[in-house]
């Protein structure tokens, strides 16, 4: 698998999670040529605002702002998502069609909606389910293991305590574009909070302490591994 080029996956409970949580690395990836796509896991129906089918479309745009290919899944619901082995299959069908290098899910950190832990953990269970050939409900499908699965963090309560993030340099002029358009298409939660400033408040705080404008954080879920040092550009603390 060409690591460079293999597509991004990237798992959200809710409409608008992967943009507020992640859409800047995906415009990053996005525009340098790498493939993105998103499962959706519900249409947001339990929310205050926005209907689903206004949802649905809104995730569309942002979608598209962002260069990538969207799709829903038929879970439990909004607000009703269970871990159940039947979703994590679910999903691991989706990484078999999909064949990702890079998978991105909610953190599962609990202190946070209970959607987004429940489906950081079933992606989890799904990436190790789709490499088992064996597996007679994915008989159709070949086996396919990932390269690295990321845990984005809606906010700062979902933030893996036990794990240290990397941070992704997210500055540049067209990056923050994209993924600023991608936010504003979600027009109907802005009615609950202005989340687009707030997404942009965080990214900028995690760029200054890294010594770049802008910054996402994402944590891996396992160690990261590097053909040498210089692989590795720098530590956030700039020593």
């Amino acid at each position: 698998m060409n690591l460079s080029t293999a597509p991004l996956l990237a798992f959200g409970a809710h409409p608008d999670d992967i943009e507020f949580g992640a859409g800047a690395i995906v415009a990053r990836e996005t525009q340098s040529g790498r493939p993105a796509h998103f499962a959706v896991c519900s249409r947001g129906e339990a929310g205050t605002n926005g209907t689903p089918a206004e949802r649905t479309k809104e995730t569309e745009r942002a979608a598209k702002a962002l260069g990538a290919t969207v799709e829903f899944l038929e879970l439990d619901g909004d607000s009703h998502l269970e871990l159940r082995n039947a979703h994590a299959l679910k999903l691991a069908a989706v990484i078999r069609t999909v064949r990702p290098a890079l998978v991105l899910a909610p953190s599962p950190e609990p202190n946070q909606h209970p959607d987004h832990w429940r489906l950081g953990q079933l992606v989890r269970d799904a990436t190790r389910l789709a490499r088992y050939g064996g597996l007679k409900e994915l008989k159709s499908q070949t086996p396919h293991a990932i390269g690295q699965l990321f845990f984005y963090a809606l906010g700062p309560g979902a933030e893996p305590r036990d794990l240290s993030p990397v941070v992704i340099d997210i500055s540049a002029k067209e990056v923050m574009a994209a993924w600023t358009k991608s936010m504003e298409a979600h027009a109907s939660q802005m009615k609950t909070r202005n989340y687009v400033e707030l997404q942009l408040a965080r990214a900028r705080v995690h760029g200054l302490n890294a010594g770049v404008a802008h910054g996402q954080l994402l944590w891996p879920n396992d160690p990261l591994v590097f053909h040498s040092l210089t692989d590795i550009s720098r530590g956030a603390r700039r020593f």
